[in-house]
């Protein structure tokens, strides 16, 4: 049985390892375009929801969480899961992942491989 990896990941395929459920959170997210699994997500404290992380957009300027699964187009807050600390994940399946993206997750205790 063949056991490779799609070329379009779908949930957790970014995930290497997690720490049980403390790795993991429930969170609101942005209204906005589909979002595939492994995006990177800031905190937008102003608004209470997480968005796209966009280090050039200061309410998206740090990467605080990786999407877990694929978000289709929103017109309404969603509640999605993500992963927002202790864990291990495929740098190569993240979608955004900058310099001070890695150096954000890395303070989450999030590493990249």
């Amino acid at each position: 049985m063949n056991h490779k990896r799609s070329l379009l990941p779908g949930a957790a395929a970014h995930i290497i390892s997690l720490t049980g459920p403390i790795s993991q959170d429930l969170v609101d997210l942005a209204p906005g375009p589909a979002l595939p699994a492994g995006t990177l997500l800031a905190f937008d404290a102003a608004n209470k929801r997480y968005l796209p992380y966009d280090n050039a957009v200061e309410a998206a300027g740090k990467a605080v969480a990786v999407l877990y699964a694929p978000a289709p187009e929103r017109t309404e807050v969603t509640r999605v899961v993500v992963t927002s600390r202790l864990a291990e994940l495929q740098a190569g399946l993240l979608h955004g992942l900058d310099d001070p993206a890695r150096a954000d997750l890395a303070a989450a205790f999030i590493v990249l491989r």
